[in-house]
């Protein structure tokens, strides 16, 4: 495990809130010389603390204005069926998200759709027919709160 000091910590938490942010920028917010800033920008992705920077989209911007959560029960199990269902599910656009989890299901998913009947029609075109879906339970989201991550504990 990496070592993280307090200007790690600062650095990550001003990257969190602003990805965008350059070494220049980054050290001018920290008292950091702009080298500084970017060598410990570059040990922090070296070590694979940072993954990677990405764009979030507001869904509801771009006319997608409903969200659901599944949680999908394979009714076949094997190696063979997850690989079936994981190629064929990651290649519908409104699927966001693909986690493969422990418990009732044995995968929950991010759907994003215009509205509830274009999400029924996901749901029953797309989803309910692919290779070994059983159990389907869906949980419509009413509201999101985004929290910076897992900071706290470092």
């Amino acid at each position: 495990m990496i070592e993280i000091d307090d200007i790690d910590r600062a650095i990550l938490r001003a990257l969190v809130a602003d990805a965008t942010l350059n070494a220049g920028a980054l050290g001018r917010q920290l008292g950091l010389s702009q080298s500084a800033a970017w060598r410990r920008v570059q040990r922090l992705k070296s070590e694979g603390v940072i993954a990677g920077r990405r764009l979030d989209l507001d869904a509801e911007a771009l006319g997608f204005g409903v969200t659901v959560f599944l949680g999908i029960k394979l009714a076949t199990r094997g190696r063979t069926s997850l690989e079936d269902f994981e190629r064929a599910i990651t290649a519908i656009p409104e699927v966001q998200a693909v986690h493969h989890v422990l418990g009732r299901y044995d995968y929950r998913l991010r759907v994003v759709a215009r509205d509830l009947p274009d999400f029924e029609r996901v749901l029953r075109r797309r989803i309910m027919t692919l290779p070994a879906v059983g159990e389907v339970e869906s949980n419509v989201m009413l509201s999101e709160e985004l929290r910076p991550g897992p900071l706290d504990g470092i």
